[in-house]
């Protein structure tokens, strides 16, 4: 994964000074490097009998859509409070700067339904611990949670204890 980890462009200052962000536009903008991440995912999950794909807005998406394509499985997008139209779940979560909130479909999960939860990167792990919590309120069986990148020095799997985490990139 190591020619996947070069095409990741550190921006710093971004969002805000002192952060440097890992930008994953020049991964995706390769045909050939972004297929090679899909289906390295696909490979992991395939015969694994994954029900549905849970993804976080909006990067999270990129990789969880086209994986339960090839998985044929439900996508189920998490969102920002007011993006979604039906009846929703809502959880808060610290970030480092403040809180946050999500919303998941009350109807998207079916009580024991083998769940995956995929987002593009893991740092602090507060939003997908949040995700985690939204999928077993609906009573979801999580599987594992795939990382396109994890950021290590951010310690977010402490935060993850008791699930199976997996990433294809770690800085």
């Amino acid at each position: 994964m190591e020619d996947l980890k070069r095409l990741v462009r550190d921006v710093p200052d971004f969002p805000k000074k002192g952060i440097i962000f890992k930008d994953i536009t020049p991964l995706i903008a390769d045909p050939k490097a972004y297929q090679k991440a899909i289906n390295a995912f696909a490979k992991r999950y395939d015969n694994k009998g994954i029900d549905k794909i849970v993804s976080v807005e909006a990067r999270g998406f990129l990789f969880g859509a086209p994986l339960a394509y090839g998985l044929g499985a439900g996508i189920v997008p998490v969102r920002k409070p007011g993006k979604l139209p039906f009846h929703t779940n809502r959880i808060s979560y610290e970030l480092e700067y403040g809180t946050d909130s999500l919303d998941i479909h009350k109807d998207s999960i079916k009580k024991g339904e083998k769940i995956l939860i995929v987002d593009d990167l893991l740092a602090t792990g507060g939003t997908v611990a949040a995700v985690c919590k939204l999928v077993e309120q609906l009573e979801g069986k999580i599987i594992e949670l795939a990382f396109l990148i994890e950021l290590g020095f951010l310690k977010g799997r402490d935060k993850l204890k008791g699930y199976s985490v997996f990433s294809l990139i770690r800085f």
